[in-house]
């Protein structure tokens, strides 16, 4: 049970980090399959509910953005595991497998992307200080391709030597 547990809390975790990415259409249809099982009514109030997960989680659409990520997580954590509780223990296997299959297809989703920000705070920065709200790669981090940024919050610098950068910065 505790795989299954797990697998659940990774599945969770995956259905928040695709909201708002490229990976997000396939995501929620791979997710609205295994949680409908067959049955269309069912598989179209999935697709309701992921929908209004991605809303939640849009830029302004809640003052506690990492409040709503893990909100959102445990719900989606939670509807996996009663899924899988009802399920046989044949049936758990192969649901359990398309979960892990879900898991996999974010993370690989998520690493051809590069560095990904999004729906991210307001930068500020004073007294001579530093602030970025998005991607911050140095020369030597060693992480090539590409980043990108969605909803960066926005950035304001006050005082000598102070910066904020509401996007990319590449050192």
């Amino acid at each position: 049970m505790e795989a299954l547990t797990a697998v659940a809390a990774a599945g969770g975790g995956a259905v928040v980090q695709a909201a708002g990415t490229d990976a997000w259409n396939v995501v929620r249809e791979r997710a609205a399959a295994l949680l409908g099982r067959g049955d269309s009514a069912r598989g179209r109030a999935e697709l309701e509910r992921l929908d209004r997960t991605a809303h939640a989680l849009e830029a302004g659409s809640t003052v506690d953005p990492d409040l709503e990520r893990s909100r959102q997580e445990g719900e989606w954590r939670a509807r996996f595991e009663m899924l899988l509780e009802s399920l046989t223990a044949r049936e758990q296997e192969r649901a359990a497998e398309e979960l892990r299959m879900l898991v996999s297809y974010v993370a690989d989703a998520a690493a051809a992307a590069g560095d990904v920000a999004v729906a991210t705070g307001r930068a500020v920065a004073s007294g001579g200080g530093s602030a970025v709200s998005g991607v911050k790669r140095t020369g030597s981090d060693g992480r090539p391709g590409p980043a990108r940024v969605m909803n960066t919050g926005d950035a304001q610098a006050t005082g000598a030597g102070s910066s904020a950068v509401s996007g990319i910065v590449r050192d």
